[in-house]
């Protein structure tokens, strides 16, 4: 993928971070494009930087007009449930209208490739396991609502302006470059495996099982985790797609396989060494028993095959990346 430009919105983050050092290996040329509301200008391993807003449309004109981008990737959008409960007007100012300041500004500079970070959130309460493409999209959240509005404008400005996409779908992103340079950093956290990885280096007491009455083989919740190697793979194939002018499309990313709650605080005992306590508490509210991928259309269209697929594996990235945070922030 070499001699084209690769403009990657929100590339400070945790996906984001990770896709822009998967393109410098393939030779690309990456614009990064984040204002660092929560993303970490140090976790950019190239390319060009520049602090700033998708909200801003001057700034994006000054951009388009300076560099010859080839191809938006977008991972700025704003992903915590319970956030978007509580404050849905940032939600959908964040993750809608200014995604439509992208898109608008592509318009107008005549580019027509786009690959959307999308989310499984677009479900809602799975009729069917694993859950496929074409399952019903009926979101239960604002953030799922963001994005399953975002992904019906892209199907409208395809036809209006020809504008070609490529939706992608996650389940659980986890783990993190196997060199341990990048890795999850949020603030606050919730993704399940940094939680518990923050227990065995002392950032945290224990870890919280949020029901155990589920009707799965141990109580606990099932889930569906991708190395976010994988998923940054998957997001090139999904480039070459419509590099070669292929057309827009949707595609789920997942590893079709459930680990519950319990057996993710296992293995991460296993690997760390560390007893990791866990209280129990009530369900949260809208959490279903299992949510697992159904993949099997992105491996056959486009050829994806996942190198991480051990959960294992998995953690043991992400334990190597938390090590090297925690050596740099507690006393």
């Amino acid at each position: 993928m070499k001699n084209i430009t690769i403009l990657v919105v929100g590339g400070a983050g945790y996906i984001g971070a990770h896709m822009v050092k998967a393109l410098l290996e393939e030779g690309s040329d990456v614009v990064v494009l984040d204002d660092l509301s929560r993303g970490h200008q140090d976790l950019v391993t190239g390319g060009i930087f520049v602090h700033g807003s998708i909200q801003d449309p001057d700034l994006l004109d000054r951009l388009f007009t300076s560099y010859r981008i080839d191809a938006v990737m977008h991972f700025a959008a704003h992903s915590l449930v319970g956030e978007s409960v509580s404050t849905p007007l940032i939600y959908y100012r964040n993750n809608v209208a200014a995604t439509i300041e992208l898109i608008a500004a592509m318009v107008r500079h005549n580019v027509r490739r786009f690959i959307f970070s999308s989310t499984a959130a677009v479900y809602g309460e799975p009729e069917t396991v694993p859950i496929v493409e074409d399952h019903p999209l009926r979101p239960t959240n604002p953030y799922g609502v963001t994005k399953r509005t975002v992904e019906r404008l892209l199907v409208d400005c395809d036809v209006a302006h020809g504008v070609k996409s490529i939706c992608l779908r996650y389940f659980n992103a986890a783990g993190a470059d196997e060199s341990g340079c990048i890795g999850e950093r949020h603030d606050p956290e919730t993704h399940l495996i940094p939680l518990i990885l923050k227990v065995a280096t002392g950032e945290r007491d224990n870890i919280r099982i949020f029901g155990s009455d589920y009707p799965t083989p141990d109580g606990t919740c099932i889930r569906d985790y991708i190395h976010v190697t994988d998923l940054a793979q998957a997001h090139l194939l999904a480039l070459q797609v419509l590099l070669e002018d292929g057309d827009s499309d949707v595609f789920n990313l997942g590893n079709s396989k459930g680990h519950s709650v319990r057996e993710v605080i296992e293995l991460a005992r296993n690997i760390t060494g560390h007893p990791i306590p866990v209280e129990e508490t009530t369900r949260r509210a809208g959490d279903p028993a299992v949510l697992v991928a159904g993949p099997d259309k992105i491996k056959r269209e486009l050829g994806w095959h996942p190198r991480y697929e051990n959960l294992e594996t998995i953690i043991e990235t992400a334990w190597r990346w938390h090590r090297h945070e925690a050596d740099h922030v507690l006393p």
